[in-house]
């Protein structure tokens, strides 16, 4: 079970507005996740260090293929995305580094800032405490919880062919 605060988005949130390009020249997460956001909410960061749910329209994450996206969001505290739809390259990146991300009908306008959301991502259940609303989101299929729980790709590959380095 995920728990957070939504921090809410609209349409069309491509990856420039997320980490802006002048930002790639970085290498260290945590680095990154100090302008996740940073072409919509520069104060996105200091809202996000205790652990927050980003909710998203349609075509969450468009834009340019820069895996740093994600992994700026997931290393500012995002614990999960739920949107109406993704941009294919950013929902892959995102399973990639180990961020949840799931296509959720009708959370835009379910949701509102704020709001305290509990995302069982086993089931797809994404439930609103605040207003009650329960939506079913997209199931993810059991190889990608598998890199999931493993923390991303790389860390799902070394566990599996039994390697910790």
């Amino acid at each position: 079970m995920i728990n957070g605060k939504a921090i809410k988005f609209g349409n069309n949130i491509d990856t420039d507005v997320i980490l802006p390009g002048p930002y790639l020249v970085h290498t260290d997460p945590y680095e990154l996740a100090k302008h996740a956001m940073a072409g919509l909410d520069p104060e996105f960061p200091q809202k996000a260090a205790e652990g927050v749910i980003v909710v998203g329209a349609k075509n969450f994450g468009c834009g340019s293929s820069r895996e740093q996206a994600p992994i700026a969001l997931k290393f500012a505290g995002v614990k999960c995305v739920l949107a109406e739809s993704f941009a294919r390259i950013f929902y892959r990146n995102s399973i990639t580094i180990g961020l949840p991300v799931l296509v959720c009908a009708g959370v835009s306008s379910k949701v509102n800032e704020g709001d305290e959301l509990v995302v069982d991502l086993q089931n797809g259940k994404v439930e609103n405490k605040t207003n009650g609303a329960v939506l079913q989101a997209t199931k993810l299929p059991e190889f990608i919880m598998e890199i999931l729980d493993d923390g991303g790709l790389i860390a799902h590959l070394k566990r599996s062919i039994g390697t910790n380095e």
